[in-house]
């Protein structure tokens, strides 16, 4: 579809989403706090340094268009999904060579950004949802909708209670429409899985996805994909054993990269939970802008969940100094949620992310993993114990 527009069509089409911000002059003069509406239709507050920042970010992803689009041209519309070097069947070493430049160059792409009217189409093909719709019939998702429709279970009880609590005031998913279509989205993905069900988190993870696929159906696909392909699994299932050793994982993570910093909020009995459980089961969010976590959730559908923990490494990194000086555990809260708020440039994050903190491995992580979930399921069975001697207690 997009490979075969015309250039001057793409160009308007960028433009139309990618528009320039204008602060008032009295606002300009004044520095004062102004509100403006992302690309999504998030309304976001901040000065108009911050502004600045995005009409920056949105001319940098206008440029960088140009560059999928230049490719698209000359490769090929589906450029990207040429068959990978590892690949069983020994190729030719020009389709090798071919193959690994497309790879590279398909890595540096995506780490500056899909533009956004590509981002459906190719976070579709490269995460493995569409080939995870193709083991299906065709009318999968509309059939599993119909025949869940009016059941009611624990997990469609709290998807309803959720609903008006994801994203207030936003201009569609805050109306009867959006409720309608992420509900149907959540209550279908409740019945597929039932060891997941629901757990909260997944409805500001589905709404997003659900604003940047435009329809239901690939929205779902791109849920099952990421809750079956891409996180750890028992994330959300009831205990959240695996957020809890993605936890424990993440905090040495930052005893190694961060020691120093480390060190200080043990002192001040710093609970990495307090902060890191957003990061794990809403995957940012609700704590960063959307087009920053949307820029996150490019390379976490192409390289995996590794993302995540070299963004929330990043968060701590980037205000280190700062963090060092803190005396209390609400300083720190309140810094790092000061800074996730205005983290409006992706680029300055995602740099720090892997030019500041250093490569960490998907194998380095699933050895932690490893390390952790004997730990963490001892605990959980031991909180399951004491919950149980609690009740006979009172009976």
């Amino acid at each position: 579809m997009f490979g075969t527009q015309g250039k001057r069509d793409i160009a308007v089409e960028l433009q139309a989403q990618v528009p320039i911000l204008r602060p008032s002059i009295h606002a300009r003069r004044a520095n004062i706090t102004v509100k403006f509406q992302d690309l999504y239709g998030f309304v976001v507050e901040g000065n108009v340094d911050d502004v600045n920042v995005l009409n920056e970010v949105r001319e940098k992803v206008r440029k960088h268009g140009r560059v999928w689009w230049t490719l698209e041209a000359s490769k090929g519309a589906s450029w990207y999904l040429e068959p990978s070097v590892f690949e069983g069947i020994a190729l030719k070493s020009s389709l090798k060579l071919s193959t690994l430049a497309n790879a590279i160059t398909l890595k540096k792409l995506i780490w500056k950004g899909i533009p956004p009217v590509l981002r459906p189409k190719i976070w579709f093909s490269l995460s493995g949802a569409a080939k995870k719709k193709s083991t299906v019939p065709e009318s999968y998702y509309n059939d599993l909708t119909k025949a869940v429709e009016g059941k009611v279970t624990p997990a469609t009880r709290q998807i309803d209670h959720d609903l008006p609590r994801t994203f207030p005031g936003h201009p569609w998913l805050d109306t009867p429409e959006g409720h309608a279509a992420l509900r149907r989205v959540l209550v279908g993905y409740s019945f597929r899985d039932s060891d997941v069900g629901y757990c909260q988190g997944l409805n500001y993870v589905a709404a997003l996805l659900l604003l940047v696929m435009k329809t239901e159906e690939d929205a779902f696909w791109m849920l099952a994909v990421l809750l079956e392909n891409v996180l750890v699994r028992d994330c959300y299932t009831t205990n959240l054993s695996g957020c809890h050793v993605e936890q424990r994982v993440f905090k040495d993570l930052l005893t190694k990269k961060c020691s120093r910093l480390a060190a200080h909020l043990e002192a001040l009995d710093f609970d990495v939970s307090l902060v890191a459980t957003e990061c794990f089961l809403c995957l940012f969010s609700k704590s960063l802008p959307s087009e920053t976590t949307l820029r996150v959730w490019d390379v976490l559908f192409y390289e995996g969940a590794k993302v995540l923990f070299h963004v929330a490494l990043a968060i701590f990194k980037m205000k280190e100094d700062q963090l060092l000086l803190s005396h209390h555990v609400g300083d720190v809260i309140n810094i790092v949620q000061k800074t996730t708020h205005y983290l409006f440039d992706p680029d300055d994050l995602l740099t720090v992310a892997y030019d500041n903190i250093g490569s960490t491995t998907t194998n380095t992580i699933s050895k932690q993993r490893k390390k952790q979930e004997p730990a963490v399921m001892a605990e959980l069975d031991q909180r399951l114990r004491r919950l149980n001697s609690l009740h006979e207690v009172d009976k």
